[in-house]
């Protein structure tokens, strides 16, 4: 599974029973449509997406058929929610979406094609391991309607995939990249970094093979130890503080200096380049989940509900397809969107602009007055009153600065 799953950070559960926010949104913002497909060949040592292990193997073939039937009767029954809008974005995560065949991936595109207001020049992304990887297979996706591929890499090294757990080796990585660059208009590279036993001169050769194939995009994720998976049962050797510290820099440096901009926390882009799906998460923008776990957010008049659904996919399958696939309904609270808001927005190198608050949140600017003011007397937040922005030193303290919004 990539290391990006596009799905952002929520707070589950935080505003049981508080008030929602008086007013509402008028004018929704922009929607996506995030579909999860949640099998994988094997589940990584770090990883704490809900991703399953197809155990079925080369013996079982993946029960694509009817987990297509679920995700329909998902979307059918979402559709009165999201009537009439326009979808800007899809993408497709998991879990290893390649694992499905071109021809399912095909169904699935047309589906959504069908069924919702799909713009013509919409972004399709779709996650691809490269122990998938098949020349016919990437172009097929292609030709399904998926318009750009993020290519879960972690590293061109076998010593360092091996520690991760991929089920793929550098060879492996270099030809699905190679076959992305012909196949699809604009493409990702995944890489990690501070992994166990790293230290620069591996970070930076493994940044200069990323850099050979002239990606238009790249993603960055520095290697966390997150409860609940094997590396939290068993930890990795992993740099100190200050050789981490060391290594993004020297990403920062090296990227800037090969025309890439750090748009966001972990993503590097040349210009024209930025994942648009994902700019819509740290936009505040709406997006309906469909799928295994998937969560999503939509705006109304009155108010904005937060949904997710149920993740293991077998009780998902049996759920959607009686039309009860939400685990999850909830609309947060008015001191809770202050803290969402910022949780996304302050993500972007270049902020948002102030006026964006009020507009997706429906809450005037002065609920978060306060809150502002105490961070730019930190130094964390730009003084500009026009544009919520951290500032060098916020970007680098970003947990303490969003925390500050956190009732």
């Amino acid at each position: 599974m990539s290391a990006s799953a596009g799905v952002p950070v929520h707070v589950a559960g935080a505003g049981a029973g508080r008030q929602p926010a008086a007013g509402g949104v008028p004018t929704p913002p922009p929607l996506s449509l995030y579909v999860h497909l949640p099998w994988c060949l094997r589940k990584c040592p770090y990883c704490d997406f809900n991703s399953h292990e197809w155990r079925g193997g080369g013996r079982e073939p993946l029960p694509e058929a009817r987990y297509l039937d679920a995700l329909q009767a998902d979307l059918e029954a979402s559709l009165p929610k999201v009537w009439g809008r326009g979808v800007s974005t899809v993408f497709l995560g998991g879990g290893t979406p390649s694992l499905f065949s071109p021809d399912a991936i095909d169904r699935l595109l047309t589906m959504v094609r069908t069924l919702l207001r799909l713009a013509p020049d919409a972004e399709v992304t779709m996650e691809a391991n490269p122990g998938t990887f098949e020349a016919q297979r990437f172009a097929a996706f292609a030709q399904a309607g998926v318009t750009r591929l993020s290519i879960g890499v972690q590293s061109f090294s076998d010593d360092a995939l091996r520690a991760l757990g991929r089920v793929h080796d550098a060879r492996q990585a270099r030809a699905a990249i190679e076959e992305a660059a012909r196949s699809f208009a604009s493409f990702n590279i995944d890489l990690m970094y501070a992994l166990p036993g790293q230290g620069l001169d591996a970070l930076r050769a493994d940044l200069a093979e990323a850099m050979a194939f002239a990606p238009p995009h790249v993603s960055l994720y520095h290697l966390t130890i997150e409860p609940n998976t094997l590396f939290a049962k068993r930890p990795p050797p992993l740099p100190d503080d200050d050789l981490s510290a060391d290594m993004l820099a020297l990403l920062e440096q090296a990227l800037g200096a090969a025309g890439f901009e750090r748009y966001e926390v972990s993503a590097w882009a040349r210009p024209g380049a930025r994942c648009r799906h994902n700019l819509n998460y740290w936009e505040f923008g709406d997006y309906l989940g469909i799928g295994a776990g998937a969560h999503g957010k939509l705006s109304f008049h009155d108010r904005i509900v937060r949904e997710a659904r149920l993740r293991h996919p077998e009780r998902y399958v049996q759920a959607a397809l009686h039309g009860a696939a939400i685990e999850e309904t909830r609309v947060p609270g008015g001191d809770e969107l202050p803290f969402e808001f910022m949780l996304n927005a302050l993500r972007l190198t270049d902020g948002v602009p102030a006026k964006l608050f009020a507009e997706r949140t429906g809450l005037p600017l002065a609920a978060i007055g306060g809150d502002c003011a105490r961070a730019v007397e930190r130094g964390l937040l730009d003084a500009d009153p026009t544009r919520i922005r951290a500032t060098p030193l916020g970007q680098r303290f970003l947990n303490d600065l969003q925390m500050l919004f956190l009732r």
